[in-house]
């Protein structure tokens, strides 16, 4: 005896597929005339009344249902996703849901046609090609038969409101535009798992509404940021992803091969050598915003690719920069019209209140490191590595692979573990030792430490800037001491960067920021992963 097994909802989907094209329509359809977005149609009509001595003052004049019914016109033209459809016997509603906004629609059975290609049809047919037991139907039973939610059409019809207030398309003529074969969650008890969230980011900013705004929002927070940056003369520049050196910044760089070349070539770690180039060739403000890649551990706060934007300005020094993020930062927020008080949630996820209006607060980078461990950091240098370990072991301060690190990366360790976490409210740490950044100008005030200084928010770094080195010789000597340490994460020398330098570089104040942390905090989220659309993953099972 042969028992047929129950058909999975993707199957039903794939028959109504073939049942479509016996009935003459192309599930998947080449364009469709979109005139009108669905956020607009709500900001044209929001104030309509049906009163005609209200409508003028609108400039719409909205008809009752009935008239329309009977002789239906042709307002608006729009198209999105099916997210939702009820039927009434002769009427039905649904939702249809574009990048803008969500609108209900409303179907009468005896007034309701289908276009196909020139074709407006109230009566499919089988074609030709069809199995002789296929049969017709009408344009509104195909619509509740063979539609699913998910589905994809475009409407043109006529908007009124219902007896309730609501605003609606009365559909007089539908397009069928893309067929869904997989269904989407349920909206209340559907896609919550925050795994499943982040491999199909797709279904999240589909049913969750907030998702969707976050990534509009980060759209808007890259605009505003160019404009900044263009207000404030600078020029933006691209440069390579690839490059021969993994210079430019403490960490482990990710590894490809260039099979023209047949070389292996490091994707870059920052942007700043290439920016800086460019200053020795005239441009004295530049800027970049693009993907950093950094082949080492990820948590909330860190992620292996990231985007950066880095800045380089000539003639400045760490102060100009520092005052300079205090007038992006209120431009920013400004223009994303944002309370200058912001929720997050502190290392161990209690939730406090930062507040972002300026000046920001100082702390210098030396003297909290110290106080934080028990340790004077500037006493030790590129050879004092293995005594530098020992002594912080010795205070019960332990960390992943210290064994593995120099000198500047164990100091850098620490202050992440004694220091950074501590600081939630908005501030710029300064004063940092020589040994930490072979990038950065020593102070002229004292040669034992470098102008650089670090915004940290709820103990994250959102940006870094420091007055540039631009001694070539100087440069060289930094690169030399870094390659000599046997530290894996430390700054690689970069033959061509000295060469530019050696041509002249002015002096200069560089900047980067990570996005993806400025953002999170903005929009309160917990996890950089939350403001990365399609965060790389491992394939499942992995």
């Amino acid at each position: 005896m042969n028992v047929s097994l129950p058909q999975s909802e993707r199957d039903v989907r794939i028959q109504k597929l073939q049942r479509m094209r016996n009935l003459g329509i192309i599930p998947y359809a080449q364009s469709y005339d979109k005139t009108h977005l669905i956020g607009d149609i709500i900001k044209a009509y929001w104030g309509s009344s049906l009163d005609p001595e209200h409508a003028p003052e609108h400039g719409v004049r909205l008809r009752e249902i009935e008239t329309i019914i009977a002789e239906p016109k042709v307002q608006v033209s729009t198209a999105g996703r099916l997210m939702l459809y009820r039927s009434h016997g002769k009427l039905a509603f649904a939702k249809l849901l574009d990048s803008t906004d969500q609108i209900q629609l409303m179907f009468h059975r005896d007034n309701c046609s289908i276009r196909i290609g020139e074709k407006l049809l109230q009566e499919l047919q089988p074609t030709s090609s069809a199995p002789a037991d296929e049969m017709g139907c009408t344009a509104y039973k195909f619509m509740e038969k063979l539609v699913d939610i998910g589905d994809f059409i475009g409407v043109k019809g006529e908007v009124f409101r219902t007896h309730t207030g609501e605003l609606t398309i009365f559909v007089s003529e539908f397009s069928f535009l893309s067929k869904s074969i997989r269904w989407l969650p349920e909206k209340f008890h559907g896609l919550v798992d925050e795994d499943e969230l982040y491999r199909k980011r797709y279904l999240d900013m589909t049913m969750n509404p907030e998702t969707y705004k976050r990534f509009l929002f980060k759209s808007r927070f890259y605009q505003l940021l160019r404009e900044f940056y263009t207000q404030e003369g600078f020029v933006e520049i691209q440069t390579p992803i690839l490059d021969n050196a993994a210079s430019w910044a403490a960490a482990k760089p990710f590894i490809t091969h260039h099979n023209d070349f047949d070389l292996d070539v490091y994707l870059r770690i920052a942007f700043e050598t290439s920016l800086k180039k460019a200053t020795v060739g005239r441009f004295e403000k530049v800027f970049e915003i693009g993907q950093d890649f950094r082949n080492e551990g990820s948590d909330p706060s860190h992620l292996q690719e990231f985007t950066q934007v880095e800045h380089y300005a000539a003639y400045w020094n760490y102060e100009d920069n520092m005052r300079f993020t205090e007038k992006m930062m209120d431009f920013l927020f400004e223009h994303l019209w944002l309370d200058k008080k912001i929720r997050v949630k502190d290392k161990d996820w209690i939730e406090k209140e930062v507040d972002f209006t300026t000046p920001r607060e100082r702390i210098d980078y030396i003297k909290g490191v110290n106080e934080a461990s028990g340790l004077d950091i500037t006493k030790y240098w590129e050879e004092d590595a293995d005594q530098l370990r020992a002594d912080i072991r010795a205070k019960g301060i332990e960390f992943e692979r210290m064994d593995e690190m120099g000198t500047p990366t164990l100091i850098d360790y620490l202050f992440k573990k004694v220091l950074r976490p501590k600081v939630v409210w908005p501030a710029f740490i300064y004063n940092y030792p020589l040994i930490m950044q072979p990038l950065a100008r020593v102070s002229d005030r004292d040669n034992c430490i470098v102008e650089q200084f670090q915004l940290l928010v709820n103990g994250w770094e959102i940006c870094k800037a420091y007055s540039e080195l631009v001694d070539p010789l100087l440069q060289q000597a930094n690169f030399d001491k870094q390659a000599a340490s046997g530290d894996e994460e430390a700054t690689a020398g970069d033959e061509a960067f000295v060469e530019a330098m050696e041509y002249g570089m002015p002096p200069q104040s560089g900047f980067g920021m990570g996005i993806e942390r400025i953002l999170a905090i903005l929009t309160e989220q917990d996890n950089l992963r939350d403001v990365v659309m399609f965060p790389l993953m491992k394939p499942k099972g992995e």
